[in-house]
């Protein structure tokens, strides 16, 4: 088994992107590679990782020949924070990679040979689009191999950023992130600086001790920004001092929020939040609906693709004001509010209450009296009775998680019967295993692949299915 683990396979041509952004290659035989810490394009050596009958997975250690379709990182951590894995990827390279991986899995895992391919969906911002984002403090900022080999005594190791794939207790200390747009950067800064010269604790995760936690940057697309920091004890002069000169820095801070969590994890749902300035919300606009974000709110994290996704999604829909619509997995109710300006009567559900009761809320935000929502698990929930109790629709929206949706739901999906389905999907494989069980009753007629995350290899798709 070692050997085999140790085996190089020499001179492997990457052809293409694969699953989860491995790039894939052939050797000689014909067997596939699957390969990361390359490109598609590289000509590597490969150490074998995973050899099983019909492929191997491994790690390139040796790039022979540079790929044509390699471009310079712009961050200074690309390849050691483990986000933003495809930066060193041209950009319309990565949306041939993305859009081909949606088709292959529609093809191959769905098996529809013909539908209509609408060009992917590419960002208008390559970077910035974040308009969240989340870092831990620790006491126990990770160390390069070349920083231990040096043996120098490093003394203050605190740090504020992201954890290290793989090891939990290590924090990157970041510099610069090229996720979210300024004062982003500058406040995670400020935060660390002020920190540092004041003596405030950085945490400890092996330990479970400190005072600083975790710091979230919530912002929506009028610059007004929301700061929430999480504490693992209270300290209230120390906490006002550093609240105070925050907000006297960044007057882009509309409201200031944090918690105590003294926990063994950093979930935040379970929480007290507390309002320390502000209103402990912002609003965000899409089309003239109105949307009230808190600390715990889901809300898509690249608000210009997203409002694309929904107008898209709306285009699919093709409705004509007469229609009942379902949305199943509706979250926040965002999609169903979107589209319920142009429908008879729009019914969501959805497994979370906090997400049920923000749909309501928004609804009456936006004088919506045409929504109703629904709250609990979906194949529980979406039963026999419930379409015996509820109006026949016409068209059915899904966006479920990226397990896709449980053989049930499809089943009473087909009881529905409505003439149009529009599936939104974050996981094209799922999507694609989910609408093959439709195909007697449903033509595919096209999709469109919607890039919400540049320089990553995630990608988002739209199905419209019509009843035969």
């Amino acid at each position: 088994m070692k050997q085999r683990r140790n085996k190089i396979l020499e001179n492997i041509k990457l052809l293409s992107a694969g699953a989860k952004g491995v790039s894939v290659g052939k050797t000689e035989d014909g067997k596939t590679v699957l390969v990361k810490g390359a490109v598609p394009g590289d000509l590597v050596n490969v150490r074998v990782k995973k050899s099983k009958s019909n492929y191997f997975e491994g790690e390139a250690v040796e790039i022979l020949e540079y790929s044509e379709h390699r471009v310079e990182p712009k961050c200074i951590h690309f390849g050691v924070c483990g986000g933003c894995k495809w930066q060193n990827i041209a950009y319309e390279k990565q949306l041939d990679f993305k859009h081909s991986e949606v088709v292959n899995n529609i093809r191959r895992i769905g098996g529809f040979p013909e539908f209509e391919e609408i060009p992917i969906l590419g960002a208008p911002d390559q970077y910035f689009y974040r308009n969240k984002m989340e870092f831990s403090f620790s006491n126990a900022r990770w160390l390069t191999q070349y920083e231990i080999s040096s043996e120098e005594n490093f003394g203050n190791r605190d740090a504020l950023g992201f954890h290290i794939p793989g090891m939990w207790s290590k924090i990157l200390d970041l510099k610069e992130c090229w996720l979210q747009e300024d004062p982003s950067n500058a406040i995670r800064l400020a935060v660390k600086k002020y920190a540092v010269e004041n003596g405030l604790e950085f945490y400890d995760v092996k330990e479970q001790k400190g005072f600083l936690r975790t710091l979230m940057l919530r912002q929506n697309s009028k610059d007004e920004w929301m700061v929430l920091f999480q504490l693992y004890r209270e300290n209230k002069a120390d906490r006002n001092k550093l609240f105070d000169f925050l907000l006297s820095q960044f007057p882009q801070i509309k409201t200031l929020v944090f918690a105590i969590n003294s926990k063994g994890n950093d979930s935040i749902y379970d929480l007290d939040i507390q309002t320390y300035f502000g209103e402990g919300f912002i609003y965000e606009e899409m089309d003239g609906l109105k949307f009230k974000i808190g600390p715990k709110s889901f809300f898509q994290t690249n608000y210009k693709q997203a409002l694309e996704l929904y107008r898209k999604t709306l285009e699919f829909a093709d409705l004509k004001g007469d229609e009942v619509v379902y949305d199943l997995y509706t979250g926040t109710g965002t999609i169903a509010q979107y589209v319920a300006r142009n429908a008879k009567q729009v019914i969501g559900i959805e497994s979370v209450q906090e997400a049920i009761d923000a749909a309501i809320e928004h609804a009456e935000l936006n004088g919506l009296t045409n929504t109703t929502f629904y709250c609990g698990d979906m194949k529980n929930v979406f039963n026999d009775e419930f379409l015996a109790n509820h109006p026949k629709a016409d068209v059915l929206i899904t966006d479920p998680p990226r397990d896709g949706m449980h053989q049930k739901v499809v089943e009473q999906i087909l009881k529905l019967a409505p003439e149009r389905i529009v599936y939104v999907s974050c996981n094209s494989a799922t999507q694609a295993r989910d609408i093959a069980l439709m195909k007697e009753d449903y033509e595919l007629v096209k999709i469109l692949p919607v890039d919400m995350f540049p320089q990553t290899h995630h990608v988002e798709n739209i199905a419209l299915l019509i009843r035969k």
